[in-house]
Formats: structure tokens, C-alpha cells, sequence
């Protein structure tokens, strides 16, 4: 069968037109609930989906994805808090919007840069995908390990303020990951007789527990009572055709720069999203209004911070190196349901590529459309008590983690890592690394064993370019925090000082 109709035609079954139409209201609510990240929501909806067929799940945890882009602005725009940490450059304009009785104009300008933001990611997975896992196709275990040492060290560095505690947590995730069996031999390591550890720990485990467990446990010892109020007067809803010509060129020019952001690894939509606020002021006719409610300010950054969706789901596809948190956990469940992102999977399995890009454009669309439909049914949402949301999700948390082996020592696991990720979290110690190094380390770890077996360790500095830069890259990316926040202090101290 053609691969677009094999795609398309396994998402018009009713049970993944459910997942998907689930998913989308998953997303939605998971965005207007601030401190439910769309990480936690992913790593919890996959433990529900590993039973499905790789469609069904895809379609369940994609709409989460995409759906969350725009719930996520309700909470930042209304009450001044993001939603999930992409919308963080949102509250900069959007909250004073807001206060001026422009919610309404505020939450539709969102919208339709969110759309925007996410259809001009679109184009780098269509056209830029294929090529790139065409290239890497000639990668060989050299090659392929110093690839997945770069996408450890990219995220380490950006992840976290502190270069140790980036490392750490990437080694961390690594250790964590030997448990098992030897992926050359297939012998038992740090088992220590026990037949249930043979099997390593368990990735639903370990997401959820570092996700969902430690989030719950955060918010439950740090809560307080003091609550802003949300803004409850919309005001004008649609955009005039001026506005619309206003905001067209900090979306097009921000967009562009999201895009660029979400190619690199772990580079998500926190951090374009504040780049994009800050292009649309360089580049407006009125930067004094922004940080006072400027609709250009707010098109920027949610057009940029939404933008790196499809340049994170791009490099995970095709180079299998996860571009977020999220792409990580989703990365995990392609795994288990046998099927391997990188280079390989656009000549193996096209129709899951298919798939993947309807899921992500009919979730556009739809969210689109709830999105620019009076959304004052929502709002509500933020006047829930959180401890019925807390309860809620330590009961998914708890059911979900049981159900994917029927075996308590699984939920042990879970709780184990909700502790270990709560007290991470105490030190500043970030989790995505954790995740990524858990899942990398082992693909690492095989490939740097097949290269010694087919040639010596210098040939990485010799024979092999593309490894050889690949690495020189990775110790780049390290340094360069280090490097790029000298240089500013620099160029500080060396600044005349204003009067």
C-alpha cells in the first residue's frame, strides 16, 4: 500500500480517532492548569497508550503535544502565570493586555500565532526530515556514538544553569541505565542476584516518577493559599485587519527564529519564545509598549515559543536524538512499540512519518478552532482547588505505572524516582537529562563498543571527519555556556556606563 494512504488510513480507525479527540482535550486542560507541565502529562498518558498500536498512542500523545501550545496561554494571559514553561515570554505582554480589558483580543492573537508558530515548524519536519536521516544514514558506530554524545552534551549544557549539575544529571541517567543486561553480550550487570533487576528499571517508571510523582510533591510542599484572581472580562474578542497587518511581521521574523531554535536539541519553547520577544521589539515601530501589553510583543513570542515543535519532532524522527523533554518520553514509547526514530525510520516505516505529520496538523487545526471559539468556559478551570488535581494525578500516576507490568515492585520504582527526582529538584538538578541520559547511554554505550571491535579509538581523530567534528562539537557545546557568559561579562565591563 502507498505509504501516505497506509498513514492517513490508520488514523481513520474510531479507537485512534478517540485517542486523538482524548489527547486533544488532555492537552488543552493540561495547559490551563499551571504547574502541569506537558512532559508530566505525556509520561503519564504513555503509560495508558502502550497497549495500543503505535497509531492510536501517537495520535493520544501528539494531540497532548501540540493541544498543550495553546491551553498553556489561558493561565499566562489571565492570571500571569505560564501554563508550561514555554509560555513564559507570554505574561510579558499578554498579562497587561489583560489588565487594560483586552483579554479576549489577547487570548485570539495567541492563537493565531500559536498556528502560525507551529504550521512554519511544520515545513522543517516535511523537508528538511528526510534529507537529514538521509545523511545520516551513513553513519557507522563511530559515527553514531560521537552523534549521540552530541545530543547529550547539547542538552546538558542548555538544561541547567550549572555545567556540573547538567553533567551530573546526565550521568546519572547513564548509571541508571547499565542496570540490565549487557547490550553486546547479553550478560546480567549490577543485578546482584536478583532476577527482577535483570530486566534494568522500568522507563514508564522512571518518567512518571521524575514527572508526575515529583511535580505532585513540589507543588504539595510549596503550596500556598494566595491566589491572583483570574481576569474574568474578556472584552473585544476578534483582531481588526490592523492588527492583523501589525502582527504580521514580528510572527513571520520571530517564527523563522523558533524555528531555527527548535532544530537544536533541547533549545525548547522557553527559550525562543523570550529570543522572539526580543526580535519583535528590534524590529517595532513602538518598543516602548512592550512589556505594557503590546500585541506585537505577544505575537513574537508565542509564535516563536510554539515554532520549535517541528524542529524538536525533526531531529528526534530522524536522527533519534530527542529534541525536549517530551520528544524523550515519546521517543521511549516509539521504542517500546517497536519502532526506532533515526535514520533507518524513514525508509522502514514512511508511514509512520505520514502519521505523525496528519496528527500534528489536524491537532493544529483543532485546537485552532476550540482555541478562537470563546474560551470563558475554560477560564473557569483555574478556580479547581489543587488538591483535587494532586489527587487525581497520583491516582493516574499510581494506576497507569501498575498496569504496564501488573507487578508492585513497578510502582516501588515509581515512588523510588518521585523521591530521588523531588530531591534533584531540591539541589537544582534538572530531569531531562536524567531521561535522556537513561535513554542514550545505552545506544552510546553499544556503539562505542562495535567501533573498538571494527578499529582503534584514534581513528575517531583520523579517518573518521564526521565523527571527528561531531565530537569536537560535543566539547564545544559544553564549554560554550562557560564561554558566551564571560565574554558578556566582558563586554560589560567594558561598556561605557550610562548616566
Amino acid at each position: 500500500m502507498n505509504p501516505i494512504l497506509e498513514g492517513l488510513s490508520a488514523l481513520a480507525e474510531p479507537t485512534a480517532i478517540l485517542c486523538f479527540l482524548i489527547g486533544l482535550g488532555l492537552g488543552l486542560l493540561v495547559g490551563v492548569f499551571p504547574g502541569i507541565t506537558i512532559s508530566m502529562a505525556v509520561a503519564l498518558a504513555t503509560s495508558f497508550t502502550l497497549t495500543l498500536e503505535p497509531a492510536q498512542g501517537l495520535a493520544m500523545l501528539l494531540a497532548i503535544y501540540v493541544s498543550a501550545q495553546y491551553g498553556d496561554r489561558i493561565p499566562s494571559i489571565l492570571v500571569n502565570t505560564p501554563g508550561t514553561p514555554a509560555a513564559v515570554a507570554t505574561t510579558l505582554d499578554g498579562y497587561p493586555m489583560a489588565r487594560k480589558g483586552q483579554a479576549g483580543l489577547a487570548l485570539s492573537i495567541s492563537a493565531i500565532a500559536t498556528t502560525v508558530g507551529i504550521l512554519m515548524s511544520m515545513l522543517v519536519l516535511v523537508f528538511l526530515a528526510q534529507p537529514i536521516a538521509a545523511f545520516a544514514l551513513r553513519f557507522g558506530p563511530f559515527e553514531m556514538f560521537a552523534l549521540v554524545c552530541f545530543g547529550l552534551t547539547v542538552i546538558i549544557s542548555i538544561a541547567s544553569n550549572s555545567l556540573a549539575k547538567g553533567i551530573f544529571a546526565g550521568l546519572l541517567g547513564i548509571a541508571l541505565a547499565i542496570m540490565g543486561l549487557d547490550p553486546i553480550t547479553g550478560d546480567a550487570r549490577f543485578a546482584f542476584g536478583q532476577a527482577e533487576l535483570t530486566g534494568g528499571f522500568n522507563f514508564i517508571a522512571l518518567i512518571i516518577g521524575l514527572f508526575g510523582i515529583t511535580e505532585v510533591l513540589d507543588q504539595i510542599l510549596t503550596h500556598h493559599e494566595h491566589k491572583i484572581r483570574p481576569i474574568s472580562s474578556l472584552g473585544r474578542w476578534w483582531p481588526t485587519k490592523g492588527e492583523l497587518k501589525r502582527v504580521a511581521r514580528p510572527m513571520a521574523q520571530s517564527g523563522g527564529l523558533g524555528v531555527l531554535i527548535g532544530v537544536i536539541p533541547a533549545a525548547g519553547g522557553d527559550i525562543a519564545g523570550l529570543v522572539g520577544w526580543n526580535r519583535a521589539k528590534a524590529i517595532s515601530k513602538h518598543p516602548e509598549e512592550f512589556g505594557k501589553g503590546s500585541i506585537e510583543g505577544l505575537a513574537g513570542s508565542d509564535t516563536a515559543s510554539s515554532s520549535t515543535l517541528g524542529g524538536a519532532v525533526t531531529t528526534t524522527l530522524s536522527l533519534g536524538i530527542p529534541g525536549d523533554s517530551v520528544m524523550a518520553i515519546m521517543l521511549g514509547s516509539m521504542i517500546i512499540w517497536g519502532i526506532q526514530p533515526g535514520p533507518s525510520l524513514f525508509e522502514r516505516r514512511p508511514d509512520i512519518i505520514v502519521t505523525i505529520v496528519a496528527i500534528m496538523l489536524f491537532a493544529t487545526i483543532a485546537s485552532t478552532i476550540v482555541s478562537l471559539l470563546r474560551t470563558k468556559g475554560m477560564t473557569k478551570l483555574l478556580d479547581l482547588q489543587p488538591q483535587w488535581i494532586w489527587g487525581i494525578i497520583l491516582v493516574f500516576c499510581l494506576v497507569g505505572t501498575y498496569a504496564t507490568t501488573n507487578n508492585v515492585l513497578t510502582a516501588v520504582q515509581m515512588l523510588l524516582f518521585g523521591l530521588v527526582g523531588l530531591l534533584l529538584r531540591r539541589v537544582g538538578i534538572p530531569a531531562g537529562p536524567v531521561v535522556l541520559g537513561f535513554l542514550l547511554g545505552p545506544l552510546a554505550e553499544a556503539n562505542l563498543r562495535r567501533a573498538m571491535l571494527i578499529g582503534e579509538p584514534i581513528e575517531f581523530l583520523t579517518n573518521r571527519p564526521i565523527a571527528t567534528v561531531l565530537l569536537a562539537l560535543a566539547i564545544g557545546s559544553l564549554f560554550w555556556p562557560i564561554i558566551s557568559k564571560r565574554l558578556k561579562n566582558r563586554a560589560a565591563r567594558r561598556a561605557p556606563t550610562a548616566v
